[in-house]
């Protein structure tokens, strides 16, 4: 078995795809917003802090996840993990944790949380040390240092 990497994405891998096309049948828009956002320009993780990571096994796209500014919450301190995909037959081996722990590492120099919304995974994030939250578009929060600490 070849050797797993995590690479930051400065534009939208051909794979992209095939991701997207297996995400819609499972009921997840997630990667068909990610493409329609960044071809529209809208979302290209490219403000300070952000970015958006791909998982591959040789040149096979495996899973994908970005960071931008919650841009539901008017506080440039504040991340928003989104877009967070594995294909299902690489769930559970690692690679959705190996995302989100490079996700939360970039996110200490630019936020002091990030926040996500899920429906179907809060036991993932749980797990990761995310707390659960009820508000509005935000089921979990990560905190990395207490408000107003720098």
């Amino acid at each position: 078995m070849s050797l797993l990497t995590v690479s930051q994405l400065l534009s939208l891998p051909t794979a992209l795809a095939t991701l997207e096309r297996e995400a819609v049948s499972e009921g997840f828009g997630m990667i068909s917003r990610l493409r329609k956002e960044w071809e529209s320009g809208v979302n290209r993780f490219d403000r300070e802090g952000e970015l958006l990571l791909g998982s591959f096994r040789a040149d096979r796209l495996l899973g994908i996840g970005g960071l931008n500014r919650d841009p539901y919450i008017n506080d440039p301190r504040v991340g928003r993990l989104r877009h967070l995909y594995v294909i299902k037959e690489e769930r559970r081996t690692g690679i959705g944790r190996s995302l989100v722990q490079r996700i939360l590492e970039h996110a200490t120099s630019n936020f002091d949380s990030v926040r996500l919304w899920t429906d179907r995974a809060a036991s993932f994030y749980d797990a990761l040390g995310f707390d659960r939250v009820d508000g509005p578009k935000v089921t979990h929060v990560y905190l990395i240092r207490p408000s107003g600490a720098r």
